[in-house]
């Protein structure tokens, strides 16, 4: 066991007669964990940009509702008499009255 330890921290396993067999499972477990940490890199950066993407998300939101309530206030009839009181328009004091049109038969 002590021999075959000493062996492995020496690096006798790289030199000895099936060299090419540890060379060639060494290049594959070294593409594998190159392979493995570039994927675990890819998450990382899709995880950042999706949260990144829902913050403008909440974002475009809050602008959207604030707009909305924006456009709701200067619906009001209160907001439009004061608009047009400021150009001399008044609202009538006499209520409408409806037209009946008789056809001509």
């Amino acid at each position: 066991m002590r021999k075959g330890l000493l062996d492995i921290l020496k690096g006798k396993f790289l030199v000895s007669g099936d060299a090419p067999k540890n060379w060639m499972f060494l290049l594959f477990a070294s593409f594998l964990a190159a392979l493995m940490i570039s994927s675990s890199h890819n998450a990382d950066r899709k995880v950042l940009e999706i949260a990144a993407l829902n913050e403008e998300v909440r974002m475009l939101k809050s602008e959207f509702f604030q707009g909305r309530s924006q456009v709701q206030q200067l619906k009001l009839e209160s907001t439009l008499r004061h608009v047009v009181a400021d150009k001399g328009l008044v609202p009538s004091e006499n209520p409408p009255k409806k037209i009946k049109v008789k056809s001509a038969d």
